[in-house]
This record gives C-alpha cells, sequence and structure tokens, in this order.
C-alpha cells in the first residue's frame, strides 16, 4: 500500500465522485485555495514508509497564495501567518533552538516523515470552513483510520476541539497521542504555548528508536 493507491481507492466511492464533481466546479467559478495540483502536496512530500508524524489541521489558509496543501505551512516568500508565528514561539521556548522553518514553510517537515494533513482540503478565498460538510472529512477520517490501523508507534500531534475530536479514529494502544488548544492567537494561550509538543515527539521518537525530527 502506498498514498497513491489509497487515494485511488477512495476516487472510485460515490462520497468522493460528488465531492470531485462540486470541488471541481468551485475551481471553475469561484477563487480556490490551494492551487488545484497541490490539493493532495502533504501525501506527495511525506513518504508512505518513512512516516513517523501526523500533524491535524482544519482548513487552508484563506488568503491569496498562502496554501500549498500543508496544514499550517505557508510558502517562504509570505509572511508567517499569525498561528504559524505562535508555532515558531513554541518551538524557540520548547527546544531552545531557531525553528528550521523559521520562514513559515513546513515542507522540510514533511520530507522527514511528518504528514501535515488538513481535515478539509480546500477552502473558497477569504471564506474559512466554506468547503466543511462537502466529503473532504469523510476522505482524511478515512486517511486517519488507515493510518491507525496499518502503522505502529505514530505520533498524533492534535491541536483544537476539531482536531482532538479525531482521537476516537486512532488506536490508543498503538499510537501516540498529544493535543492542545489551536495555536491561533484566539487560543494559544490557554495551553498551546508550554505544550512542548515539539520536545516531547521527539524524546518518544528517540525511545521507538527512530531519527528525531529537526523543527
Amino acid at each position: 500500500m502506498d498514498w497513491k493507491t489509497l487515494i485511488e481507492n477512495e476516487r472510485h466511492k460515490e462520497y468522493f465522485k460528488k465531492l470531485k464533481a462540486i470541488i471541481d466546479e468551485k475551481y471553475e467559478t469561484t477563487t480556490v485555495y490551494p492551487p488545484k495540483e497541490k490539493i493532495f502536496n502533504a501525501f506527495s512530500k511525506t513518504k508512505y514508509e518513512e512516516l513517523k508524524v501526523v500533524i491535524l489541521g482544519q482548513d487552508p489558509y484563506h488568503g491569496a497564495g498562502q496554501a500549498q496543501g500543508l496544514c499550517f505551512s505557508t510558502p517562504a516568500n509570505i509572511q508567517n501567518p499569525p498561528s504559524m508565528q505562535n508555532i515558531l514561539k513554541e518551538i524557540a521556548a520548547d527546544t531552545g533552538k531557531q525553528p528550521q522553518a523559521i520562514d513559515g514553510d513546513l515542507t522540510p517537515w514533511a520530507t522527514q516523515g511528518v504528514l501535515l494533513l488538513n481535515t478539509t482540503l480546500t477552502v473558497e478565498a477569504g471564506k474559512p470552513k466554506s468547503h466543511f460538510g462537502l466529503g473532504w472529512e469523510i476522505f482524511t477520517d478515512t486517511v486517519i483510520k488507515h493510518i491507525s490501523d496499518n502503522f505502529e508507534g505514530i505520533i498524533f500531534l492534535l491541536w483544537g476541539s476539531p482536531a482532538i475530536a479525531k482521537s476516537n479514529l486512532i488506536d490508543k494502544n498503538k499510537h501516540f497521542i498529544l493535543t492542545a488548544p489551536h495555536p491561533s492567537p484566539l487560543s494559544a494561550y490557554r495551553g498551546f504555548f508550554g505544550c512542548k509538543h515539539f520536545s516531547k515527539t521527539n524524546e518518544i521518537l528517540k525511545k521507538e528508536g527512530k531519527k528525531e525530527i529537526v523543527w
């Protein structure tokens, strides 16, 4: 099995055919992010056999040029959004090191085995959560369940209540689940700051005999 096969299996299902028709129309009639060719970017950047960590976001950034198909990540030439700024602050405070992804592009995390998955993979420009309920959640729930069933010792970082709600899809006897409030300015001070998820993740990886992530 690999990501490509998993995605192909879903494409043949009725819900996905309906979802695709809706999303295709929205790309033609409105401005949708990320660019169409980057919808499944998380799966192309993180190799199936190298998966170690899953970070679960909500939906892509809805501003021009921000979304690139990796949750929380933006291209290096885009100003870091507030959530990304808070993630970088927590990494620096937690690890005592300057984050590798200081420019906000999290591709280096993805290539180290961190799947940067949003629960909804598209969004209309300027309208957060506009593509909730169209069918993406069925797809991403399937991905989370597949990872839970077919891998061992994956570390899930669930930030914010929508992500934390997905913990019921994960086998807690086989995997590690770390939860915290969302890193957005609205909730970061309620416990995202100080959650130490980055050092905790690396401690687990070390115990599991896996290479630590350079955050």
